[in-house]
């Protein structure tokens, strides 16, 4: 017996940009045969049945992701034209990445997927990781007790800066890893890093996330400035009791050092856009209550000493890091992972900045932007009025032509079957007056058109005694098994011909 293959399959819906994956056996001498057995289907789909349900209704957060996709694209493109900044170079290991670098990710909470550039270079998630480490805080160890430690206002000052321990306990105990002093407190280091490292891989949906020792090593040496702040806050009393100052600052540069990808990292923010749940996998990792205060705390100072700046023109939460990254979160929606090294004078990639406020622009998705009366930008959430019209004419031509695998593909669908053209005719009428009688137990027999004839109408109009005998006899077992509701004239007109009533 010739030995099987196990070969990794991924489905791509196209136009709903969704990602099932299974897994099915084939043998060396039919590699280019994708025949399934039943089985194997079932077992490749069987955990995606309700992602495939709303691909194939088209019931995705954005039911056009092709177009959605397609703008994107443009929007990569125009923003890969940008040039300034500098790549961050008081980190040595960061120095090394190309300027040129630029990828952008997105994953709806439904699980669509798109992805444009430098999308599968692993990057460190610097200061994108403070979001995520104090939203486990808050849901391992309650939001009272974590900002026993971590203020709520932004300083408006450079992230690394010397200044009074009132404004650093506003400022640093979030981005200096006092959250995650708390986290496993009776773990050793390594035990609270895999920890925290296990949540970040649910928030990734098992993708990729590493860790970059080379980056960790030159963390440590070249963090003069954070001893200093941590030795201030320490003296301040600003860690929580019997917290090691510097095991806690060591944690905070490993967190630094942990490796995404624009297509892991943009799952993570859809988790935070999905409430806590992660759109990969289903499973909830975290509480509503860490995402909303996560995001609250992202919106306000998530952009370093441009975070006003950036929650007026943009109106998103959104965190930043130095290794380029920009993990951006449209509540409810999507996340977007941006990642381009240079940054501009204050520590925000120019590429993330520019590309965020260009997705603004075009689609509604700033927190303020009034959904139903602001015309001139695009909502992606919405079907347009041609979808509509093309799902009426196609119903109709697949009535005329007796197309009855059209027909039932667009009932599994939850396609209307009594959609209506302009003179209020269903495909009934039409399928009637053309002798198919496949269309009839999916729509409503006395449904008339302007004129007033029903279904029946057209089949006796047009001779179709077959037509009208299948009509007949849907009516008398559904028809008048309900007399004791009020009937319309039509259905009243069906009942004495066709159950013999006055």
């Amino acid at each position: 017996m010739e030995e099987e293959l196990r070969w990794r399959v991924t489905l791509i819906t196209s136009k709903s940009g969704s990602r099932i994956t299974g897994s099915l056996s084939m043998s060396p001498k039919n590699q280019n045969s994708w025949l399934l057995r039943t089985q194997q289907w079932l077992s490749c789909v069987g955990a995606n049945i309700l992602l495939l349900t709303q691909a194939f209704r088209r019931k995705f957060i954005i039911p056009d992701f092709e177009v959605f996709a397609s703008n994107m694209d443009q929007l990569y493109y125009s923003t890969q034209r940008q040039e300034g900044g500098h790549v961050a170079d008081y980190i040595p290991q960061l120095a090394k990445f190309s300027p040129n670098l630029w990828g952008v990710s997105l994953c709806t909470v439904d699980g669509q997927r798109h992805s444009a550039g430098d999308t599968k270079v692993p990057f460190c998630l610097q200061s994108c990781v403070k979001p995520l480490e104090y939203a486990i805080a808050v849901h391992e160890i309650g939001t009272e007790h974590v900002h026993r430690y971590v203020g709520k206002e932004p300083s408006g000052l450079k992230f690394n800066q010397l200044v009074n321990a009132k404004l650093l306990q506003h400022k640093n105990t979030v981005l200096k890893g006092i959250p995650s002093s708390s986290l496993q407190p009776n773990s050793n280091k390594a035990e609270r890093f895999d920890y925290v490292m296990e949540y970040l891989k649910k928030m990734a949906g098992t993708e990729y996330v590493g860790f970059s020792n080379a980056t960790f090593q030159s963390e440590k040496e070249t963090g003069d400035r954070n001893f200093a702040i941590g030795y201030y806050l320490k003296e301040k009393k600003c860690f929580p009791e019997n917290a090691d100052m510097i095991a806690a600052l060591d944690f905070y540069f490993q967190l630094c050092s942990i490796e995404v990808t624009c297509e892991s990292g943009c799952v993570m923010a859809a988790t935070l856009a999905n409430g806590g749940i992660c759109p990969i996998t289903g499973e909830r990792v975290l509480s509503a209550e860490a995402v909303r205060n996560t995001l609250s705390l992202m919106h306000s100072c998530g952009m370093y000493d441009f975070s006003g700046q950036f929650a007026f023109h943009v109106g998103l939460p959104a965190k930043s890091g130095v290794s380029g990254a920009v993990l951006l979160v449209v509540p409810n929606i999507m996340g977007i992972m941006c990642w381009s090294p240079p940054l501009d004078r204050v520590g925000n990639s120019v590429r993330g900045i520019h590309f965020c406020q260009e997705l603004v622009s075009l689609f509604n998705f700033h927190n303020y932007d009034n959904l139903r009366h602001f015309a001139r930008k695009l909502d992606p959430r919405r079907l347009s009025l041609d979808d509509r019209n093309k799902s009426v004419v196609n119903l109709m031509f697949a009535a005329y032509s007796g197309d009855v695998s059209a027909l039932r593909r667009f009932a599994l669908s939850a396609v209307d079957m009594e959609e209506k053209d302009y003179d209020s005719r269903t495909g009934l009428h039409v399928a009637s007056a053309e002798v198919f009688q496949s269309f009839f137990i999916t729509a409503y027999i006395a449904l008339s058109i302007r004129w007033g004839n029903t279904p029946l109408d057209d089949a006796r109009q047009f001779g179709r005694d077959g037509v009208v005998s299948v009509l007949t006899e849907y009516q008398q077992m559904y028809l008048c098994n309900n007399g004791s509701q009020s009937k319309t004239e039509d259905q009243r007109k069906l009942d004495s011909e066709g159950c013999g009533l006055s």
